[in-house]
């Protein structure tokens, strides 16, 4: 592998270069970002060593990391200008309206839908990590509609940056990750929010807040501008996770209101469960 091209100058586009440079000798790093001055510090920074709004005809792979609103229309343009050899893939939080999208394109072959399970509560090209992606783990879906010889240039990159594979479905892709990712996030937000007009009361809320508020809050630092388009693009399965937290959260409420401590005990004694498969230990 010797080119790739990054559209998307932020945490997980430079995050990819600098791994990918890191580990991957003679690599040549161009991009392109809407923000001038994303390009500017992707330059700074060495995340590209040239801003290009299109790859070169003989660029081995692109990567797709711009918000998910506008993967659908970009992802088409790319498709439709690459070379023969290249192969794009993106990396972002929901796949199934990307995949029915492209389902019929002619080079629907020199697609490969992606997405790593990894990040952090900021954004853009500062906040990107050579080691960001290391022993993280890289969903694929329809890994069976990417060309066999292109994908080989995909999985040089996983395995230069240590990624952990795991395949399934676009939807249930979608359905899995309003769970455990999207939805933890609107937690965060609104536990944020909660605490914010309190505040507006209280102005020494703050110097109580302790580690667990930190570590469940932190979450609420992300980019609205990332955030938005993935929570109306998984809306359906968003809505359904909703649905179900409300009303854990409405029975936990009632419990509380009724000081059924034993009804308390055991609700929580059985969540303590997610400690042995999330592998936490004591």
């Amino acid at each position: 592998m010797k080119k790739i091209h990054i559209i998307g100058l932020g945490l997980l586009g430079g995050s990819f270069s600098l791994g990918a440079k890191k580990k991957i000798a003679d690599l040549t790093v161009t991009g392109y970002d809407i923000d001038p001055q994303n390009q500017k510090d992707a330059l700074t920074l060495e995340i590209i060593s040239e801003v290009k709004e299109t790859p070169d005809l003989d660029t081995d792979l692109v990567i797709l990391a711009t918000p998910a609103d506008t993967l659908g229309d970009l992802l088409i343009q790319t498709l439709d200008t690459i070379g023969p050899n290249t192969l794009v893939f993106d990396v972002g939080s929901t796949k199934s309206r990307l995949t029915k999208l492209v389902a019929n394109h002619p080079n629907r072959a020199q697609y490969l839908a992606a997405h790593p399970i990894a990040g952090t509560e900021y954004s853009g090209p500062k906040a990107a990590l050579e080691d960001l992606l290391d022993r993280k783990v890289m969903i694929i879906c329809e890994l069976e509609k990417t060309d066999l010889h292109l994908k080989e240039k995909a999985y040089e990159l996983f395995d230069a940056l240590n990624l952990k594979l795991r395949f399934m479905d676009a939807e249930e892709h979608d359905r899995h990750l309003a769970f455990v990712s999207h939805l933890s996030h609107i937690s965060s937000f609104m536990l944020g929010q909660t605490v914010l007009q309190k505040m507006a009361d209280e102005k020494n809320i703050f110097d109580m807040a302790g580690s667990g508020f930190a570590s469940t809050v932190r979450l609420a630092k992300s980019s609205p501008a990332m955030w938005t388009p993935i929570l109306t693009e998984n809306k359906e399965n968003i809505l359904n996770a909703l649905d179900g937290y409300i009303a854990n959260l409405s029975s936990f409420r009632e419990k509380i209101a009724q000081s059924d401590s034993q009804a308390l005990f055991e609700e929580m004694a059985e969540i303590n469960k997610i400690r042995d498969i999330l592998d936490l230990g004591n």
